[in-house]
């Protein structure tokens, strides 16, 4: 049995619990049953990353321990969980520099397991986080302990969540829902040097300024590459043949207005894990034509589906803006390409 009597969900909750005295524990995880998938996530990792100017920015991230697969080296993001609708999934958390937690951001698991400390309590060196995923659709993952801080070190991946009867040879968004032959899976992300200074793992908590209500980005990244490099990188370029259908995943994970235009027309295919065409007050699909712009807010999800009817490169422009005045970061420098290649 697990005591909650001393958590946000039991009867005292002050201030404290907010920010100062969050709950911290190891429990067994309540009412666990055997899984479909099991997933290994140790955190935070420290890795160091060498920005275009030369400059040592210094990242948090989750490394995949799973004991099943060769040795994962240190990426940011974070490997992507990849998972089906309706399947039991098991998420094993350990604490290298902690505590920390992992919130499955779109997910609805029992209190218990959703991560977020001020509700529940903050993993001192261990926990198994259990969920169920009831829809398909792009999330992600992050950790929720000093949630303003360890997301923009870097404490986050991508969370995909296939449909049940997913099948290579037929992939859908959903079941029954719009085709694809490939997928590519875009975080655009940016960079505040000065945040990345900070390693107290409890800066900003407890009412302390920590000057985190300040936020100018110098760099700007694509899934991990920076700026320019990220226009030219195998890494996030996508590679489509003619007449190939590609889904773009893509996660806003910046502190930034992002504003995106594509160079070709695209179908929004879905929107935060919510697949178009599922539900009767939403259309199956909804054409974004060529330079049109999107803005996206932190922590949004769009699926946009391309179809490669002609050869040629197509670049995806970015802009990484400022909440309050809209201006583009870091004096108009805060722009970034990425581009899809048709062969």
């Amino acid at each position: 049995m697990v005591d909650w009597s001393d958590t946000a969900i039991g009867n005292e909750v002050d201030y404290a619990t907010f920010g100062c005295n969050v709950f911290k524990a190891d429990p067994a995880t309540p009412d666990r049953v055997n899984p479909d998938i099991e997933i290994w996530r140790v955190g935070a990792k420290k890795v160091d990353k060498r920005a275009p100017d030369g400059r040592k920015i210094r990242f948090w991230t989750f490394r995949d321990t799973d004991p099943n697969k060769p040795f994962q080296t240190l990426v940011h993001p974070a490997p992507a969980m990849l998972v089906k609708e309706n399947h039991v999934v098991h998420t094993h958390l350990t604490t290298a520099t902690g505590p920390h937690t992992i919130h499955h951001h779109g997910i609805e698991p029992s209190t218990a397991n959703d991560g977020v400390g001020h509700v529940s309590f903050e993993v001192g060196d261990g926990y198994t986080y259990q969920w169920r995923p009831s829809r398909p659709g792009t999330f992600f993952y992050h950790c929720h302990r000093n949630t303003a801080l360890h997301f923009e070190l870097g404490m986050w991946g991508p969370l995909i969540v296939y449909p049940e009867d997913h099948d290579e040879h037929d992939k859908r968004l959903f079941s029954g829902g719009p085709g694809y032959d490939s997928e590519k899976i875009w975080a655009a992300h940016s960079v505040d040097p000065r945040w990345h200074l900070i390693d107290a793992h409890d800066a900003g908590l407890c009412g302390i300024d920590a000057g985190l209500n300040i936020y100018r980005p110098e760099y700007f990244m694509l899934s991990g590459m920076w700026g320019e490099q990220a226009h030219y990188s195998r890494k996030t370029e996508i590679v489509a043949q003619q007449g190939e259908r590609v889904l773009i995943r893509l996660l806003n994970a910046s502190y930034s207005l992002l504003r995106i235009q594509f160079s070709h027309d695209v179908e929004i295919v879905a929107a935060d894990g919510h697949a178009w065409g599922r539900y009767p007050w939403c259309p199956s699909t909804q054409m974004l034509p060529a330079y049109r712009p999107l803005e996206m807010a932190t922590a949004q999800r769009y699926d946009f589906i391309i179809e490669a009817k002609k050869t040629g490169y197509f670049p995806v422009y970015f802009q990484f803006r400022d909440w309050i005045t809209g201006k583009i970061h870091n004096n108009g420098k805060g722009r970034m390409k990425g581009r899809i290649r048709v062969v």
